[in-house]
């Protein structure tokens, strides 16, 4: 019952879609393996990728994720299917709170049960369960779905697209996620051959590593189109954008994917064909594919980088890396004082000084109604630029100003970011505390850099069988007179400028290597 009226209370503040999207998010945070969920910035490409529709299926709803990146246009009739009843009507209840499109929700297995035989929808999107076995092989040997061939037990993901193109419209585009093995193995070279020839398959797009789970490999998404009466497409566009995985725990570069993506398919919408743009994309004839492998995979087809180019960027590569390891041993701290007794300073806790007004506390994950960048945990934890995303809502943003610490709660890790103005006015991103102090009590990286402790932060976690939190409040602070936090402030800054430098001169290293390895192998640079 207090849970009940809680929710009731925050709703009647907040709105109900503000409220169910706190509560999901939090939900979604603490079962991270329970769900297999689609990244907002990829479900916004595939939307795109699909165009403007009246009528979308999504046969796999999931959370509901694609279908929520769709354009509302007027009269939209959206279509959901999930085999797990509780996502169906989570999906169904989150489009009807976010739009007043007519929204049709359904609970069974797609496969075997499809909620929509009759449908001939404008655009279907798709994120299916990958490597499934038991999707029907038995069962389903003479449903008149498989107009490109019947799918071998180890094909699932091709049952999948099958069944997306047999519930499009004539011209209706499909885009599903794959595995990139879906590409090139031999179970399921007939029906590749098949989508070829009969002009059903338009797109094969690479994603980078990281772009939607499993994070460790790099993805597909497969561009479909029901074939009118006309002939098939001579050309298939091959993209793959790896080369945009960014660096660390940051994610991909979504911008420069969608930028790439969305050009090459739009020139090859419009032309039927694409120039080579070599490392990136082209338009390869039907017939170059139709060999004993039928392997789409767009790395073995496309052309690599000119060898100017690499050889350019990768000396570009090591001139900055020897930039940046010069600048790291300038950077390096002086030595310890081997002799220094450990002062006992007094305490107070972070807890305290807000209930004294020396700083201010914030809680992330609201995002406004201004399109704004959004700090995560993640850029935290790995020191990049804001790169997540938040659905609107009615209840305000926390914007960074430059001075505030920023706490990650979740993962067990001793960090504390200090916003300076390139990141300040990101949206305060999930899991994460803001600490505004007040600038005439308490020196900024003082402050950060004691919440670094790895003793204080063990005090105030507390330990779940899955995850770590950290109460914020209970962190411990030394009071100490402003001039000596100043002293501390600088020296704290000075290390976290050295760890900057040499988080960079790692992923500079990283890419020297990796170029080096690429050059000698592709023949671009000699051994001697």
């Amino acid at each position: 019952q207090p849970i009940l009226r809680g929710v009731a209370e925050l709703a009647a503040e907040s709105g109900a879609r503000q409220t169910f999207e706190f509560l999901l998010g939090r939900h979604l945070d603490a079962n991270p393996r329970q769900y297999t969920l689609t990244p907002a910035e990829l479900a916004g490409l595939m939307a795109d990728l699909a165009g403007p529709a009246r009528t979308v299926l999504d046969p796999a709803c999931g959370t509901g994720a694609l279908l929520r990146a769709v354009t509302p246009r007027p009269d939209q009739e959206l279509y959901a299917q999930d085999s797990a009843p509780e996502l169906a009507a989570l999906t169904a209840l989150r489009l009807a709170l976010q739009t007043r499109t007519a929204v049709r929700g359904a609970v069974g297995d797609t496969l075997r049960a499809d909620a929509h035989p009759e449908l001939h929808a404008d655009a279907v999107l798709c994120h299916p369960p990958f490597n499934e076995r038991n999707w029907g092989h038995d069962e389903l040997a003479y449903d008149p779905r498989w107009e490109y061939g019947f799918p071998a037990r180890t094909e699932s993901e091709l049952a999948w697209v099958q069944h997306a193109l047999a519930r499009l419209k004539d011209g209706g585009t499909a885009v599903l996620l794959m595995p990139p093995a879906a590409a090139s193995r031999r179970s399921g070279r007939r029906i590749r051959a098949d989508l070829l020839r009969r002009g059903a398959l338009r797109a094969v797009i690479a994603l980078p590593v990281g772009a939607a789970p499993p994070y460790n490999i790099p993805l597909h998404l497969w561009v479909l189109r029901r074939p009118e009466r006309a002939a098939g497409q001579p050309e298939v566009l091959l993209v793959d954008v790896g080369r945009f995985a960014g660096e660390a725990r940051g994610g991909p570069d979504w911008q420069a994917v969608r930028d790439t993506v969305l050009d090459a398919w739009r020139v090859h919408e419009r032309t039927g064909s694409l120039d080579e743009r070599p490392g990136l994309a082209r338009s390869l004839p039907v017939i170059d594919l139709l060999d004993d492998d039928v392997d789409l995979a767009p790395a073995r087809h496309l052309p690599p980088p000119t060898a100017a180019d690499g050889v350019e960027q990768l000396t570009a590569v090591r001139d900055r890396l020897g930039e940046t390891l010069r600048l790291s041993a300038d950077l390096t701290p002086p030595p310890a004082d081997a002799n220094r007794f450990a002062p006992r300073w007094p305490l107070t806790t972070i807890g305290e000084l807000a209930r004294g007004g020396a700083l201010v506390m914030r809680t992330g994950g609201n995002g406004g109604r201004a399109r704004v960048p959004v700090l995560t945990d993640n850029d935290v934890l790995s020191g990049t630029a804001p790169s997540g995303t938040l659905p609107e809502s009615d209840e305000e943003a926390v914007l960074t100003e430059p001075g505030d610490v920023v706490v990650p709660v979740l993962g067990g890790g001793s960090i504390a970011r200090v916003i300076d103005d390139a990141t300040a006015g990101a949206a305060l991103g999930r899991n994460l505390v803001l600490l505004r102090p007040d600038p005439a009590a308490l020196d900024p990286w003082f402050l950060a850099g004691f919440l670094r402790g790895t003793a204080n932060n063990r005090q105030a976690s507390s330990y779940a069988s899955t995850a770590t939190r950290l109460d914020v409040r209970r962190l411990q602070l030394p009071r100490l007179p402003f001039d000596e936090q100043r002293r501390y402030g600088a020296r704290f800054r000075a290390l976290d400028e050295f760890e900057r430098v040499l988080r960079h001169a790692g992923r500079l290293g990283e890419q020297l290597v990796r170029g080096m390895y690429d050059g000698l192998t592709d023949g671009t640079v000699a051994p001697d």
